[in-house]
């Protein structure tokens, strides 16, 4: 059985975690960017693909990942266009869907279509196949496909959705994948904490990073201020050192942050 959740608004401010600080802390450091014009490209007719990291035919021995995040591919795939059935193994796998629909059928008897602003996320454990297909004929869908190395092998395959209402990530980081499934969450069988969130004019977001804490952002659209580090659509920013994030200046932004304990 599949779910469908939706991030309540008193969740996401009780999860979001934007702090007004008190006393001062050291920014996050060690920031290196990612950005677009550096990602590997692919262009099959019906799938344009940029790769953050590498992928498929696209190799690059210094960007093979980081923590455990391993892929994050920016697909848009034309009307009717897909992925036929083929199987997975040990990963930990979402679509987080930016424009139009995706389609997923799976080996466990799932199905379901995740529309903008969902997830859509599979532990593939010890082995699924699926299929995914932009389920319009005639417009494009955009995504961001991410897959995680797991923390445990041979698990189960599992499967769920949530909606994230745009209200719920609007100036503010909204959790919806984590190690313990907490504040709403979806359970993530990774060590990382998921967040999505928008950012526009005045807005302003401040996280306090743990101490021995690692993340990476990745815009999807628009662009950002981090630490006084310019972002733009496709960019993405390693921060290799722990403290306070400052994300600020946004014009249309719309991003996902991965924290790595």
């Amino acid at each position: 059985m599949t779910r469908r959740t939706t991030l309540a608004t008193a969740v996401a401010a009780t999860a979001t975690p934007t702090i007004a600080k008190t006393t001062p802390s050291k920014l996050a450091s060690g920031l290196v960017l990612r950005p677009e014009e550096a990602r590997g490209k692919a262009n099959h007719g019906w799938l344009r693909s940029a790769f953050s990291f590498s992928f498929a035919n696209y190799f690059d021995p210094e960007h093979m990942g980081f923590e455990s995040l391993r892929v994050i591919n920016d697909d848009i795939i034309a009307g009717g266009g897909g992925f036929p059935m083929h199987p997975h193994k040990d990963a930990e796998i979402f679509s987080y869907i930016l424009e139009g629909a995706l389609q997923h059928r799976d080996s466990m008897g799932n199905g379901s279509t995740v529309g903008a602003g969902g997830v859509q996320y599979m532990s593939a454990g010890s082995g699924v196949t699926h299929s995914e297909f932009n389920p319009s004929e005639t417009d494009p869908m955009r995504l961001l496909q991410v897959w995680l190395i797991p923390n445990v092998s041979g698990a189960t395959p599992r499967y769920d959705t949530l909606d994230i209402r745009p209200e719920d990530k609007d100036g503010k980081l909204a959790l919806f994948l984590s190690p313990n499934g907490r504040d709403g969450s979806m359970t993530i069988r990774s060590d990382a904490d998921i967040y999505a969130a928008t950012l526009n004019g005045d807005q302003a977001i401040s996280h306090e990073m743990g101490d021995g804490t690692r993340g990476w952002v990745q815009l999807a659209t628009g662009s950002i201020t981090i630490n006084g580090e310019e972002m733009r659509r496709g960019d993405g920013l390693a921060i290799r050192e722990g403290g306070r994030l400052e994300m600020s200046r946004g014009d249309g932004a719309e991003l996902l942050y991965f924290e790595f304990a």
